[in-house]
């Protein structure tokens, strides 16, 4: 699957996933918005986690502005439910998911960012949702991720202010888990998203489809969730073989990094 707006480089176990609109800032244009989405359904199944990363001086800038079309309501509510879909395949795909970002992480740039699993930040990277001052919403998750990652309040005050976070700021908010020197964030990720696939895929496929359902349940439903899951994975051959090894001594022990 090709796009000329994006590149996939297939790095051993880890897919590297740029966008390649580097004179628009990467901003998201429905072609690109697909491709995403087609992209995550199809990694080669050799791929155990991804990174997510733009070319340029810029992460993604957001929605493609010169797209914009005037729609009737059922029109923008299906274009919306078309984003929503795409970005469903990067958070509930088949792999973890790395953000490298850098530069701006700006409207559905913010939003692509919040549907990978982990972001790490580079000390260009700034943040902001500037659809309030454009007489526009939110429509490709971020109402629902967003808040996930730095609040209700915080996200209102960017919103009607036009508040932009800086990488320093933003990384205490929650936008991101790594600040990392400039020009360094895609090593970061590629080096994270290398660890993450050594894990036992299972285990990588609950924490990324079980435990975001699990946060939203009733603790008395979570509780029976967990213990379900907890049950399908420790079950799992590959679960048995590194329990053992550990208990044999033949696995590191947790250390103080």
């Amino acid at each position: 699957m090709t796009h000329q707006d994006l590149q996939l480089d297939i790095r051993g176990d880890v897919a590297v996933v740029r966008l390649t609109r580097p004179h628009k800032r990467n901003a998201l244009s429905d072609g690109l918005v697909l491709a995403i989405r087609d992209t995550f359904q199809s990694l080669p199944a050799n791929v155990r986690a991804a990174v997510i990363d733009g070319e340029g001086d810029h992460f993604c800038a957001g929605l493609d502005l010169s797209e914009l079309k005037e729609r009737d309501a059922g029109a923008g509510m299906h274009h919306s439910r078309m984003w929503h879909a795409a970005l469903e395949e990067v958070q509930y795909g088949p792999v973890p998911v790395v953000a490298a970002l850098h530069g701006a992480v700006v409207g559905g740039g913010l939003e692509l960012a919040a549907s990978c699993h982990i972001r790490v930040a580079d000390e260009t990277t700034f943040y902001a949702l500037p659809e309030g001052s454009r007489g526009i919403f939110v429509g490709g998750g971020g109402a629902v991720r967003i808040p996930r990652l730095i609040g209700v309040a915080r996200m209102t005050d960017m919103m009607l202010t036009g508040r932009v976070y800086n990488a320093e700021d933003g990384e205490k908010a929650g936008f991101a888990q790594y600040l990392v020197p400039k020009g360094t964030a895609t090593e970061k990720a590629i080096a994270l998203a290398e660890r993450i696939a050594q894990n036992a895929p299972l285990t990588n496929y609950a924490l990324m489809h079980a435990l975001p359902r699990i946060a939203e349940q009733p603790s008395d439903q979570g509780f029976l969730t967990e213990a379900l899951m907890a049950a399908i994975a420790q079950s799992a051959p590959e679960a048995k073989e590194r329990v053992r090894a550990f208990l044999e001594g033949k696995a590191a022990k947790v250390a103080k990094s």
